[in-house]
């Protein structure tokens, strides 16, 4: 059976006229409202449909196309990213299991598993995935789970996918990786591997900054089956409306995620050559670790760019107040360029002694680099950078 492209995919999977949205030969699938859905017979539902937390046809079209983007099996689509993270953990660990997780991780999923976690005896150990040599020293029998973030948040670390994967199915250990910051267009870590993939489809897949939402995706039914089993149950699930929104801010992507790498690279050179930062972390630079790594997993190496700034706390309020077109903001994937310091922002929410042991200061910055006119942000940046 022939495969169409990403971009064929992303506009007519799961969206077929006559086909998939309905009988009106809708060229986009409709938005169901409604709470519930009428059956013929009370044994019967209509078209697998009874109730819209259990499934909605808006929000399966997304879970289907999504699958189809990550080439995989299965989709399940979330009220947010961390949503999506809790199904997965809930889901398929007990009491007494491990995860091991990177130790570059997004505040919000280091909270979810070791505050939330901790609550229902699931124990969380961190180590640096860029090596996957550090994993040996630490499995246990408990150890059920390993969680990837790759490129990472904030640093843009890499982790071996398919290397990582495989010393995990040897040990029978699952594998999740968060592909957010990467998204389908560039990484499919389910072809590398890896058990599960999760998103954050708040970012680039919705990619327009008005849509809150998560998914999983797996090639496993087993795995499908109890994630959407707690899915129903636990009830956070991705509206119909915003399942709308998702399907029309995907079907853009590999058009916009094109443009946010372009930019990205530009901004980490012109920084790199600025004189006002000591580091500056960009997965497609050569001076990354595993630049060579992200070249063989990864199609491109995405529109999140870090840096350093060479200058104290006052010189990087200087330089975010001269800025323009970089709005001060959490989340990034949108069309807008964000800024963001980490320390006071996203990745607030760790422990101050651990973000000073993992380099989270206050001169660190994270760029969400948009799909402006790349000479406008770079001007934007230049200019702001002279004021440190």
């Amino acid at each position: 059976m022939r495969t169409n492209g990403f971009s064929t995919r992303s506009i007519h999977d799961a969206e077929k006229p006559l086909q998939d949205t309905g009988e009106y030969g809708d060229v986009v699938v409709p938005i169901h409202l409604t709470t519930t859905f009428a059956r013929r017979e009370p044994e019967t539902a209509t078209k697998g449909m009874d109730y819209s937390r259990t499934g909605n046809p808006t929000r399966q079209a997304l879970e289907r196309k999504l699958a189809s983007l990550e080439q995989a099996k299965y989709g399940l689509a979330f009220a947010s990213g961390l949503a999506a993270e809790a199904a997965v953990i809930m889901a398929l660990l007990r009491s007494g299991d491990t995860v091991i997780a990177g130790e570059d991780l997004y505040g919000g999923t280091r909270r979810l598993l070791v505050n939330f976690g901790s609550r229902f005896g699931i124990h969380v150990k961190f180590a640096d995935l860029s090596n996957p040599e550090n994993l040996l020293p630490i499995i246990t029998k408990e150890t059920k789970m390993i969680w990837c973030e790759t490129p990472s948040n904030p640093f843009l670390k890499i982790t071996p996918l398919r290397e990582v994967s495989k010393f995990s199915s040897e040990h029978g250990i699952l594998t999740v990786a968060d592909n957010t910051f990467a998204s389908p267009f560039f990484q499919n870590p389910i072809q590398l591997g890896c058990d599960v993939v999760v998103h954050s489809t708040t970012k680039y897949i919705g990619g327009h900054s008005d849509t809150i939402g998560g998914a999983v995706v797996t090639d496993s039914e087993q795995i499908f089956e109890n994630v959407k089993f707690f899915q129903n149950a636990a009830g956070g699930i991705m509206s119909p409306f915003d399942s709308y929104l998702t399907l029309r801010g995907v079907k853009t992507l590999s058009a916009r995620m094109a443009i946010h790498a372009r930019n990205a690279k530009s901004i980490a050179n012109l920084l790199a050559s600025s004189g006002k930062a000591s580091e500056v972390f960009y997965p497609g630079l050569d001076s990354h670790p595993l630049h060579k790594v992200a070249a063989q997993q990864m199609s491109g190496f995405g529109g999140m760019v870090s840096v350093r700034l060479d200058t104290d706390l006052k010189g990087v309020r200087r330089f975010l107040k001269g800025l323009e077109l970089f709005s001060l903001a959490e989340s990034l994937g949108g069309v807008e360029s964000l800024i963001e310091v980490p320390s006071m922002m996203t990745h607030l929410s760790v422990p101050p002694e651990e973000r000073k042991r993992l380099g989270i200061d206050e001169s660190l910055i994270r760029i969400s680099a948009g799909i402006e006119d790349e000479k406008d942000l770079l001007e934007d940046l230049s200019n702001a950078l002279a004021l440190i």
